[in-house]
C-alpha cells in the first residue's frame, strides 16, 4: 500500500523535470525537450503587476470572483518573487474607469505589497480597463522615454526599444493587442483555464528570465549597510527614515535602521536604492540567496532499485530513511543516492547537493574545473 501524497510528490517531480527543461525544435521536424545551460540571467528585476480593476473583475467564473481569486494568487506570488529574487523590487498599479494608478512604489518589502494587495478587497471595481495608460506609468516610473498618449502601437515600439519584457495573463478570451505586446516585447501570453492554471502561470514569473540579447552587463556598486538596533549607542537621537522622509505617518521615526555606509542615510527596509547618493543597499544573505540562478543545481538521475543489488540495503543520503520506492535519484558529482521527497526538497528550496556540501574532494574538483 503506497503512502497518501506519494502519487502527487511523482507527478510533482516530473513537473520539476519539465519546468528546467525548455521546448525546441528538432532537426528532422516536430520538438524536444532540451536543458537549459550558460544562459545569462537578468537578477536585478524591476517588475511592476497591472491589476485591472474593471467591471469584468466582478464575474464569478473563478470563485468567489476574478478579483477575490487573483488577490490570493498574488499574495502568493508576491513572496515566491522575492524569495526567487531577493536583490529585485516589484511596484503594484491598477486600472480601471479608463485610468491608471500606482497602488505600491517600486520597493524590496513583501509585507507592504501584501498589505496593499489585500486592501483591494474592499475596493469596488468600476467601469474599463486602460492597457495603454498601465503601460506609460509603468513606463515613466521605470525611468524610460514616452510619447503622449494616442497610439498604442507607439507605445509597444517603445517598450521593446527599452528592453521592457512584458507578459500578460488573460482571465477570459484571447486578446490581439495583449499578444501583440507581449510577442513585441519578448513576454509570454497566456489564457487561464482554471485556478490551478492561473497559480501555474502566475510561477512561471518568479524565476529570473534570460537576459535579452543586446543587453549589456554592467557592474554594480553595492553597499552592505549596518543595522542598528535600539538603544545601541548611549545618547542616539531618534530619526525618520528615507523610506517614509515623505509620508504623513510617524512610522520610521526610531532609532533602528539601516545606515548607508557612503552618506550614512536610515532605511528602514532591504534591498533599495539609496535617495541620497543612488548607492544600491544589500544584506549579504540576499546576494547568496541569488547565487542558485546563477548556478542551478544539475538534475539527479533517476535509477531503477531493480537495477541494484537486491540483497542491499539502501538509505537516503540526506534523511538517512531506508528508501523503499521503485526509484532512486543519484547525484552525478558524489554519487550518493536520494529518495524522491529529499530529491525534491533539494532542488525547490536548498539548491545545493548536501553529499557535494560534505565532501572535500568533490569541492576540490569543482574549484580545479572552474581554473581557467
Amino acid at each position: 500500500m503506497k503512502k497518501p501524497g506519494r502519487q502527487s510528490r511523482k507527478m510533482k517531480k516530473a513537473l520539476y523535470r519539465q519546468a528546467s527543461m525548455t521546448l525546441f525544435p528538432s532537426p528532422g521536424g516536430g520538438t524536444s525537450w532540451k536543458k537549459l545551460g550558460n544562459i545569462r540571467l537578468g537578477m536585478m528585476r524591476h517588475l511592476f503587476i497591472v491589476i485591472d480593476m474593471s467591471e469584468a473583475m466582478n464575474d464569478q467564473d473563478l470563485r468567489p470572483s476574478r478579483l477575490v481569486a487573483t488577490l490570493k494568487l498574488l499574495e502568493y506570488f508576491i513572496e515566491e518573487y522575492f524569495d526567487h529574487n531577493p536583490i529585485s523590487q516589484l511596484g503594484v498599479i491598477t486600472t480601471r474607469n479608463k485610468r491608471a494608478e500606482k497602488l505600491t512604489e517600486l520597493g524590496g518589502n513583501p509585507r507592504r505589497h501584501i498589505s496593499s494587495v489585500q486592501s483591494l478587497k474592499t475596493t469596488t471595481c468600476q467601469g474599463e480597463p486602460s492597457l495603454q495608460n498601465s503601460l506609460e506609468l509603468a513606463a515613466q516610473t521605470l525611468s524610460l522615454t514616452t510619447c503622449d498618449p494616442g497610439d498604442i502601437n507607439d507605445t509597444i515600439k517603445i517598450l521593446n526599444d527599452s528592453n521592457t519584457r512584458c507578459s500578460v495573463i488573460g482571465l477570459s478570451a484571447e486578446v490581439r493587442i495583449c499578444k501583440k505586446l507581449c510577442q513585441s516585447t519578448g513576454g509570454k501570453y497566456a489564457v487561464i483555464l482554471d485556478e490551478h492554471h492561473y497559480k501555474d502561470l502566475l510561477g512561471t514569473q518568479v524565476s529570473p528570465p534570460p537576459a535579452t540579447a543586446n543587453s549589456e552587463s554592467s557592474l554594480i556598486r553595492m553597499g552592505f549597510p549596518h543595522h542598528q538596533l535600539s538603544g545601541q549607542k548611549d545618547g542616539e537621537m531618534p530619526s525618520m527614515c528615507m523610506c517614509h522622509i515623505d509620508s504623513q505617518s510617524v512610522h520610521g521615526f526610531s532609532t533602528i535602521g539601516y545606515f548607508c555606509p557612503q552618506c550614512k542615510s536610515k532605511y528602514c527596509e532591504l534591498p533599495i536604492e539609496c535617495k541620497a547618493c543612488g548607492l544600491t543597499l544589500v544584506s549579504a544573505p540576499h546576494l547568496a540567496r541569488s547565487y542558485h540562478h546563477l548556478f542551478p543545481l544539475n538534475t539527479f538521475k533517476e535509477v531503477p532499485v531493480m537495477e541494484l543489488d537486491a540483497d542491499q540495503t539502501i538509505h537516503c543520503n540526506a534523511c538517512q530513511v531506508e528508501i523503499k520506492e521503485q526509484n532512486i535519484y543519484t547525484c552525478q558529482k558524489c554519487q550518493q543516492v536520494f529518495c524522491l521527497d529529499c530529491d525534491l526538497f533539494i532542488h525547490e528550496t536548498l539548491h545545493s547537493c548536501p553529499g557535494c556540501s560534505s565532501s572535500r574532494s568533490t569541492q576540490q574538483t569543482e574549484m580545479i574545473s572552474e581554473l581557467p
